[in-house]
């Protein structure tokens, strides 16, 4: 098969059923569009070998049968007060139905965040959806494995792990931000820095420390305290403890996300510790709670709406069965300058 016939991302398609099956494909489409013109031993073969190769049909496929769906899925696996409460997840989906509002499709919610593979694998099987888009993942999250095989899918953030190759995924500039953030708290002439990072096995989080650490070593530092936690401000808040039970003289803080760094900057307060005077943070996001901060918070803006918006559209493309959509977007990031530094 030449590499013009291929689908986007590897996906089955009607002649590799074919082959898997040893029939035409003209008995597959037959099979697939449930035409009644197939024997009952035939179309168990053909249907044996969709299920060994997760076929499914596509939206032109779908159309001539009257089963387009005109849906497209936005698949978070979390928790969902954590989805509800986190302004990065409304931002996004702001930017994915601000695009949707220009087609003619419309968006599926589903948040699973208790083994999540079934009831996702079923979904996206059933073809109620066109298309997916997935946020929140985490290394090793079976939720997301061959899910491009099933139906067009786009990723919101670099795949941990080694899910990245070959998948089509928007990004923030993650490592650059955190640089930027390190950066500037040692123009600020704090040395005794240290980090507040998400889960480190999104990718997210890797980047974000990463980043954080480059920017000390260029100028020969090194964090002080390294406190993994999971993007809440519960975690924000227990990290702070433990790095002040540790490092009583910390002078910098760089937090993962906006949500979290809010919190850290109440709790420093509240355990006497002046901001800035004391201890210098920056948050990541510039979500709408960091301008209005008791000390109003200098952290990295990342574009969430424009990343929901580069969602919808890689989806809509995919769709309609568009070979030119670029694998990889990665949005910059800009250092926003308050009263917390």
């Amino acid at each position: 098969m030449s590499m013009s016939a291929r689908p986007p991302l590897g996906r089955p398609t009607l002649e590799m059923v074919a082959k898997e099956a040893g029939v035409s494909r003209a008995t597959v489409s037959r099979v697939v569009n449930g035409q009644p013109t197939v024997n009952e031993d035939m179309a168990a073969v053909v249907h044996a070998a969709i299920e060994r190769l997760q076929y499914v049909p596509n939206r032109a496929a779908r159309t001539l049968v009257n089963r387009t769906s005109n849906a497209i899925a936005l698949i978070v696996p979390e928790e969902t007060t954590r989805f509800f409460q986190n302004p990065f997840f409304v931002a996004v989906v702001e930017g994915i139905t601000a695009r949707l509002e220009q087609s003619d499709f419309i968006l599926n919610l589903l948040v699973a965040s208790s083994d999540p593979r079934a009831k996702i694998t079923r979904f996206l099987a059933s073809g109620a959806v066109d298309a997916a888009i997935f946020v929140a993942h985490h290394a090793g999250d079976a939720s997301i494995t061959d899910v491009d095989r099933r139906i067009p899918t786009v990723f919101a953030g670099r795949p941990a792990g080694e899910g990245a190759e070959g998948r089509v995924y928007i990004d923030t500039d993650n490592a650059d931000g955190a640089h930027r953030a390190g950066q500037h708290l040692i123009q600020r002439g704090r040395r005794r820095l240290a980090t507040i990072t998400g889960p480190l096995d999104m990718a997210a989080g890797q980047d974000r420390l990463n980043g954080f650490v480059r920017a000390l070593a260029e100028h020969e530092l090194e964090p002080v305290g390294v406190e993994v936690t999971d993007f809440t401000p519960r975690g924000a808040v227990r990290a702070c403890e433990r790095l002040l039970a540790r490092t009583p003289d910390l002078d910098g803080l760089f937090v993962a996300s906006d949500l979290m760094a809010v919190a850290a900057l109440t709790w420093l307060r509240s355990a006497g510790r002046d901001v800035p005077a004391d201890v210098a943070v920056v948050g990541f996001g510039d979500d709408p709670a960091a301008s209005i901060a008791e000390v109003p918070l200098t952290t990295v803006r990342q574009p969430s709406i424009e990343m929901g918006r580069l969602l919808a559209d890689a989806a809509l493309r995919l769709i309609d069965g568009d070979a030119d959509v670029a694998p990889v977007t990665v949005l910059p990031t800009e250092l926003i300058r308050r009263s917390s530094t």
